[in-house]
């Protein structure tokens, strides 16, 4: 048998008959079933990727890429800050002092972090903040608080704030802590509600005076990478023993695994759609199978071979598949477009940066996905394909 012989079985077994609708309708119900899991699991992915994205963006920006810290016994300082600008011309640096506070203002406390820094440098390294500077002169003793720690304490540009330091004061014939009132400045919103509400930015030597250090040295620098799993690497080769550096990442990689494991089990899932429409597939065939016996029967005693006839059945099973994968990968990718281009599904403009479904599909994904439909149809066509190539000839033919 030709392979033009089958391509037309192959044809002539896709049409709808009229004699038995059920198959053609098993047929259709196994297209639509695969075309419809190819593209819910591609949007699907497409918004894992895209929400993933959009929380790297925020956790990068208010953890920073990379952080220089010291050791117990090490200190930060000026030195390092020039050698490293010298090394690494292409990356920008902040250094910073931090201290924990509780904010005060009325009855209300609030604990977090207050970082000085250097606003010019710090405006590099930090969107958020920068966006903030706008026309914006930082003086000392003034301050940019988040908008949520704003909303919660009732102020505004102007107002102060009362913060109460860790650092302890002698007091007569007792110690009390440290307080400062700063002037409220500008406000940040970074879109992430724990970090609006515990950090507040001011200049690096109110907080070397408050906590009492030398103008030259620091509590870390920030680093800002746009790779930062390599430059990491880079960085730590010319850093001395005395301090050491860290990664945003390495603070959530719970968080992280959490999502990976999340988006592994909504594809493993979503996949199930397609497994259950491939027994559409199997039905389909094997129906077919049975109409066709004679048939069958009547080619092998012609000089069909057996391998001949379980490829015209395998090959169906494909056709259909196929039909469906690929016309669901054309209206996955459709969604996705019209999902991540329209004010569809509205979202809150005070969590994300945008009103539109935050959409990322990668290739890798893509290619799974067809991959795995693929795999499971040519699975799903074998067994029934191998059934044809079994009928036997002697018993239909004498029943026929």
């Amino acid at each position: 048998m030709k392979s033009n012989i089958v391509n037309y079985l192959v044809k002539r077994f896709l049409r709808f008959d009229k004699e038995q609708p059920f198959i053609f309708l098993s047929a259709l119900l196994a297209y639509l079933g695969i075309l419809l899991g190819v593209m819910v699991l591609i949007v699907a992915m497409a918004l894992m990727n895209g929400f993933d994205n959009e929380f790297k963006k925020k956790l990068t920006v208010m953890n920073y890429p990379l952080t220089i810290l010291p050791k117990f016994y090490g200190a930060v300082d000026r030195n390092l800050l020039n050698m490293l600008q010298n090394e690494f011309s292409d990356l920008s640096f902040s250094p910073y002092v931090i201290s924990s506070v509780i904010t005060r203002k009325g009855d209300m406390l609030e604990g977090g972090y207050i970082f000085g820094v250097d606003f010019d440098s710090e405006a590099k390294v930090n969107s958020v903040l920068a966006k903030a500077l706008k026309n914006k002169k930082i003086g000392r003793f003034e301050v940019i608080v988040g908008k949520t720690l704003k909303e919660e304490f009732g102020v505004t540009n102007g107002d102060k704030l009362m913060y109460i330091f860790t650092r302890i004061s002698p007091s007569g014939f007792s110690v009390t802590p440290l307080i400062k009132r700063f002037r409220i400045k500008g406000v940040f919103d970074s879109g992430l509600l724990a970090y609006d509400k515990a950090y507040s930015y001011t200049t690096i030597e109110s907080m070397q005076r408050i906590k009492g250090i030398p103008s030259y040295q620091f509590s870390g620098i920030h680093i800002f990478s746009k790779d930062p799993q390599n430059d990491i690497k880079k960085i730590a080769l010319k850093l001395p023993e005395t301090v050491t550096i860290k990664g945003w990442w390495q603070d959530n990689v719970n968080f992280f695994a959490a999502l990976e494991m999340e988006k592994t089990s909504l594809f493993i899932v979503l996949m199930l759609i397609i497994l259950i429409a491939s027994i559409n597939i199997i039905s389909s065939l094997l129906m077919t199978v049975m109409n066709r016996r004679s048939e069958i029967a009547l080619l092998l005693s012609l000089g069909a071979t057996k391998q001949e006839i379980k490829r015209v059945f395998l090959k169906l099973g494909i056709v259909i598949g196929s039909a469906g994968i690929v016309s669901g990968a054309l209206l996955g990718l459709l969604g996705v477009w019209v999902l991540g281009t329209f004010d569809i599904v509205h979202l809150p403009k005070d969590v994300y940066p945008t009103t539109t479904l935050p959409l990322d599909l990668s290739w890798i994904d893509f290619c799974l996905i067809v991959f795995g439909a693929f795999v499971i149809v040519i699975l799903s066509s074998y067994y029934p394909a191998k059934k044809a190539s079994e009928v036997d000839v002697l018993t239909v033919l004498r029943n026929e």
